[in-house]
């Protein structure tokens, strides 16, 4: 019966597994749709090789993979650059001293009468009256990181969100229409904020900067962008660095209410 010890698992042990297969999960949607992906798959399953290993005492196979493993965390610091500085940013500009902040993390804890709803209506609408004009915006929707770093670039507002007003923000002869508009909750917080533009070579050369901003502030962050574009007409919204996939308004304003719950 020895050999079925590593069986007997107690409650932590439990939550240690459950823990590890979190981190893993969130370490994986980091990466998720960029060049790390496959070394990321590519390390776990050299782990997990190891750990087998050593189960089933393979000495020599278990010491090579063991010196692999070692000496590899210093390149996968290399190599994991952005990842790493993007889930440091997460965590440290996360304000856990907010207390709304902090219950809308944990859902299930939210309070719903204190919560202020973002009016998606009057986004979407917007969107599809400067789409008609060739109107370019570009707006960000704060969820949970904090948007400071970028805000403080750009001109601070506390403006009541509405249709007439991000229309005239983005209005091709007013002052405010360069650079990103800022949204948290249900407030226009920040216009002409200059966001970080992503290097990914990967996103199609017909998106100017623009777009190329709201993929840099969504890898950066958990904030959500729209992209009106100034040459089409179409809005591209975009989440986790990536483009999201949409036919009509009415799906992107169902998209946008489910990330935002």
């Amino acid at each position: 019966m020895n050999s079925l010890d590593f069986l007997d698992l107690r409650i932590l042990d439990i939550i240690d597994i459950v823990l590890v297969a979190i981190l893993l999960y969130y370490i994986y949607n980091l990466v998720k749709g960029s060049a790390a992906n496959n070394i990321f798959i590519g390390i776990v399953i050299v782990y997990l090789a190891w750990k087998l290993t050593q189960l089933l005492k393979m000495e020599m196979l278990s010491s090579i993979l063991g010196q692999f493993i070692g000496a590899g965390m210093f390149a996968l610091i290399v190599v994991f650059q952005q990842e790493i500085r993007k889930f440091l940013l997460m965590v440290g500009s996360t304000n856990f001293g907010n207390k709304r902040n902090f219950l809308r993390q944990l859902k299930f804890m939210r309070d719903s009468e204190n919560e202020v709803l973002t009016d998606i209506s009057s986004i979407i609408k917007a969107c599809e009256s400067m789409g008609k004009t060739n109107t370019g915006a570009l707006i960000v929707i704060r969820r949970n990181t904090s948007l400071d770093f970028v805000k403080n670039s750009g001109d601070s507002m506390n403006i009541e969100l509405n249709q007439p007003i991000i229309e005239s923000v983005f209005y091709k002869n007013s002052t405010l229409h360069d650079g990103a508009m800022v949204i948290e909750d249900n407030k226009i917080t920040a216009t002409r904020v200059i966001l970080p533009v992503s290097n990914d070579r990967s996103i199609p050369l017909r998106f100017g900067l623009r777009h190329r901003a709201a993929v840099g502030i969504t890898e950066k962050t958990d904030a959500l962008a729209l992209v009106v574009s100034e040459e089409s007409g179409q809005t591209s919204y975009i989440k986790n660095g990536s483009f999201e996939i949409f036919d009509t308004y009415d799906e992107l304003a169902s998209k946008l209410k489910k990330d935002l719950e």
